[in-house]
């Protein structure tokens, strides 16, 4: 599975980051879903080896402006590229009234249908190709919500040992049982894929948070995944400072509920303009708390989770 972050800068803009905005790719897939669409979204896209062609779905996580002021120029840049397949657009049910409002406003029409899914905690997105999509209700000044990505199949292995004693010889017939086909030999004998194939690993799950003051909201969707994205807007001595009002996490919080709830892979984003030069302050922070593998997340970053559950940041696509 592929993340990239498309931007990761709180409220407003950096030099160096956008707003929010993340990609995420399913394995050995042709198309994509994104999760928030802050202003510029589509710029940063430009930059990446996504295509608005191969979107399958956008889940927005709340209403606030960094998180989806990008949608609507993004929607009309889509059909100016003749999309015709229809969207998915999943959040709270402010995000259909915007996109609509705009729409109607801004006289927008679009060359393919918007399919809207109004989320609430516990909804469930079981149609889509090659993942299920989870929404979990969070703590924020509005509607806010984290979405769990978790794969629908799991390739398995071939028992080579349990084939080669047997006397199947390598070629078409292990093919076919990888495929889950039975297979007739010439001897007479049939076999049964079942029989050879090994046992399933678990599938792989990454949880993306909107904006949120409650980590430990997350423990029972926690449970198992591999990867948790969650903003870390602030360090604790700045939240302290500013008070619960923004109701937003310090990296401080994030990292001690996954270490606590045994997240193995944890990525840090959605930092405050305030620091714009350095956020090593949020890092060192974080490392106390946690003892993971710990990433901070810049725009463009792309990261792979491998089968095992091992997350890496890699170079970003050309």
């Amino acid at each position: 599975m592929e993340i990239q972050f498309l931007g990761t800068s709180s409220g407003t803009p950096t030099k160096a980051r956008n707003v929010a905005g993340l990609a995420l790719r399913p394995p050995e897939s042709s198309h994509w879903y994104l999760v928030d669409c802050g202003e510029g979204t589509q710029h940063r896209i430009l930059h990446t080896s996504f295509s608005l062609h191969g979107l399958r779905g956008i889940f927005i996580t709340h209403i606030h402006g960094d998180h989806c002021y990008g949608l609507p120029g993004l929607l009309a840049s889509a059909g100016l590229l003749n999309r015709s397949a229809p969207l998915l657009i999943a959040g709270p049910p402010e995000v259909r009234a915007y996109v609509e409002c705009v729409m109607a406003t801004t006289a927008l029409g679009l060359p393919y249908d918007l399919d809207f899914v109004e989320v609430e905690d516990g909804a469930h997105i079981d149609w889509l190709p090659d993942v299920v999509v989870g929404a979990v209700a969070l703590s924020h000044r509005v509607p806010s919500y984290a979405y769990t990505f978790e794969e629908k199949s799991v390739e398995r292995k071939l028992d080579a040992a349990r084939l080669a004693r047997d006397g199947v010889p390598a070629g078409p017939v292990w093919g076919q049982l990888q495929r889950g086909e039975g297979a007739n030999l010439p001897d007479g004998r049939v076999l049964r894929a079942e029989d050879y194939l090994l046992a399933s690993r678990k599938p792989r799950k990454i949880i993306v948070g909107g904006d949120n003051d409650t980590p430990q909201l997350l423990a029972q969707v926690a449970q198992g995944a591999d990867v948790l994205v969650h903003e870390a807007t602030y360090t604790e001595e700045v939240l302290l400072k500013i008070g619960p009002e923004p109701q937003h996490s310090s990296a401080k919080m994030v990292a001690y509920f996954a270490q606590e709830a045994q997240v193995p892979n944890l990525v840090l984003t959605h930092f405050s303009p305030r620091y714009h030069q350095s956020i090593a302050e949020v890092e060192a922070e974080a490392r106390v708390e946690y003892g993971g593998r710990l990433f901070l997340a810049s725009d463009l970053d792309r990261y792979i989770l491998d089968r095992e559950g091992v997350l890496a940041r890699i170079a970003p696509a050309a």
